[in-house]
């Protein structure tokens, strides 16, 4: 059984300040439209979203720079509770390294949010 984890913590003013200085066209290139849909513009949420991105990719033994932002995509279910899906260079990498099934977790306050994802396969 293969195992790998990844943590982020994010400043939600770091997510504030990128779309007050790049506005929509920061948040097109880093969330899907469901992304941006299910947050509705909560800098918390979107940030919270960030930072799954950026544990996965770590999860996934490779920076963002090799996986798209667009690969790596959380949806809310209709309890809101987080899942992942991996399209494209992340979906063609998780199943290389033999991981199929991924757990996440996210909290986060009017500041900060925290992302953790546990793959295994």
């Amino acid at each position: 059984m293969k195992l790998a984890t990844g943590v982020d913590l994010i400043e939600v003013t770091r997510i504030r300040e990128a779309i007050d200085r790049h506005g929509e066209r920061f948040v097109a290139r880093i969330f899907t439209e469901t992304e941006q849909r299910e947050c509705a513009g909560r800098f918390s949420s979107l940030a919270a979203r960030f930072a799954v991105k950026e544990a996965v990719a770590k999860a996934l033994g490779t920076g963002i720079g090799d996986v798209s932002w667009l690969d790596i995509e959380v949806r809310g279910d209709e309890n809101r509770a987080p899942h992942l899906y991996l399209h494209g260079e992340g979906e063609r990498l998780a199943n290389k390294l033999g991981l199929s099934i991924w757990s996440v977790s996210i909290s986060h306050t009017e500041t900060q949010a925290i992302a953790f994802v546990v793959a295994v396969g």
